[in-house]
């Protein structure tokens, strides 16, 4: 049986049973800090206890000073979830409904007449990613940027696909201007940070003057540490603008667990999956250990969030990189950090030193590769010198995996320390195959081209 560590603390064992917990998280973290795969904030809590809130790395580089609790980093697609509550609140306000359609609020779009606000919450509206596209004009100019949405063509028709779509969120926050009669900022303050006291959180990152305040890194090592360039709030504006703390993203999660922004209706139609994929109203919607997990990630120049939430239990995992590119590594560590939660085993990542091997024998290995039991095929191919592994299942293209060597014929993953590749020669020194190794399971593909 799964046993989640937080039933200790109702015991006489309390303190221990917390002590050792945190000193578990503890561990993770700083082997992924010293591995170079996370620099950042974190915040871990179960039942009202926090167990872990510090920070790791470097907060900026020319003046010397490390991340801490206190740190302040843009959280990017985070900020969807407090889009969609506001619009929840103004529905629980009978102010607008989920069946309203787009065009009642603004015409001229394609299908305006059949996009309903569930669909923009829900990523099926159809509506074209703007951020795809190229455009100098900046959102929250509406009366430019309206009419720019209005003639990008649709990706599909309303209801029939999932596509995640950050027009549909831009599109939200001026709903809510124009239902609630004050500013998106206005808005997002009034109804969720002044309630919640969340009082290191707001918008414009950009000109932020505090102390806290994390610069964001596009490289950040030990030899090099190249500054990002700020993303104006004005950009991703309703799908993306809000900077915030791991202390404040807690604040958020207990306002949420005590129903004090939306009731506890519209709160669970919020994490409850649409029908065409795993996302509610602002939240990705999973399963962990038997538990429902609410959760969404971000990502912006120079910046990665992740939050992750399971109700039932009253878990928050809060983790805040000022580091592009590192979602993935805040995603991967969340998981690390429930399977402690939840005492599962858990690998850490392990100090590896990568080697250059010549193109001629890097070529050898470019081709397609399929694990016939899982039907995935493995699509092998070299960028820079470097190996690069992208899974397909079905069609569906997973994550990009870049391959380091560690020798002529051993391979791991820079990001996952739990991904292993052995390729295989036969008998005429031909790769006919690879070995996959991935959290202690091994599976086979055999090279197909």
């Amino acid at each position: 049986m799964k046993t989640l560590i937080l039933l200790l603390f109702l015991s006489p064992l309390t303190a221990l049973a917390q002590d050792t917990t945190t000193k578990k998280l503890e561990e993770v973290m700083s082997a992924y800090n010293k591995a170079g795969h996370f620099n950042g904030s974190v915040l871990v809590a179960v039942h009202g206890n926090i167990l872990l809130q510090n920070g790791y790395g470097i907060k900026n580089a020319e003046e010397k000073s490390f991340n801490d609790k206190n740190t302040i980093y843009q959280i990017a697609s985070v900020t969807k979830q407090f889009t969609a509550t506001v619009i929840l609140k103004l529905i629980q306000e009978k102010r607008m409904t989920l069946q309203d359609k787009l065009s009642k609020y603004y015409k001229g779009f394609h299908n305006g007449d059949s996009i309903t606000i569930e669909q923009l919450l829900t990523h099926t509206s159809g509506l074209h990613n703007f951020t795809e596209e190229d455009t100098t004009i900046a959102v929250t100019d509406e009366q430019h940027f309206i009419p720019y949405l209005q003639k990008l063509k649709p990706d599909f028709a309303p209801g029939a696909k999932w596509n995640y779509s950050n027009t549909g969120y831009v599109m939200l926050g001026f709903i809510i201007q124009k239902v609630s009669g004050m500013s998106y900022w206005q808005a997002v303050r009034k109804y969720i940070f002044d309630p919640l006291q969340m009082q290191n959180s707001g918008f414009d990152f950009a000109q932020l003057s505090n102390r806290s305040k994390a610069v964001g890194y596009d490289t950040l090592n030990d030899t090099i540490q190249q500054r990002a360039n700020i993303t104006d709030s004005s950009v991703p504006f309703g799908a993306g603008a809000i900077y915030s703390t791991v202390g404040d993203l807690y604040k958020w999660h207990k306002g949420l667990q005590d129903y004090r922004i939306i009731d506890s209706a519209l709160m669970n139609k919020a994490y409850t999956a649409c029908a065409l994929s795993n996302y509610g109203y602002g939240w990705q919607i999973d399963s962990v250990y038997g538990r429902k997990m609410v959760s969404h990630s971000g990502a912006i120049s120079g910046f990665g969030s992740n939050i992750a939430r399971i109700p039932a239990d009253d878990i928050c995992i809060v983790l805040l990189s000022n580091k592009s590119g590192s979602t993935f590594d805040v995603m991967h560590i969340t998981n690390k950090l429930l399977a402690v939660l939840y005492n599962q085993p858990y690998a850490i990542p392990k100090k590896r030193t990568a080697v250059t091997l010549s193109t001629d024998i890097i070529k050898q290995y470019v081709g397609t590769y399929e694990v016939a039991d899982m039907h995935v095929t493995i699509e092998v191919s070299i960028n820079d010198n470097t190996l690069i592994a992208q899974p397909q299942r079905d069609g569906h293209p997973g994550p990009t995996s870049v391959m380091l060597a560690a020798d002529e014929t051993h391979f791991f993953d820079s990001r996952d320390d739990e991904l292993e590749i052995t390729f295989n020669k036969d008998d005429a020194g031909n790769i006919k195959g690879m070995t996959i190794l991935q959290a202690d399971k091994i599976k086979f593909a055999q090279k197909i081209k």
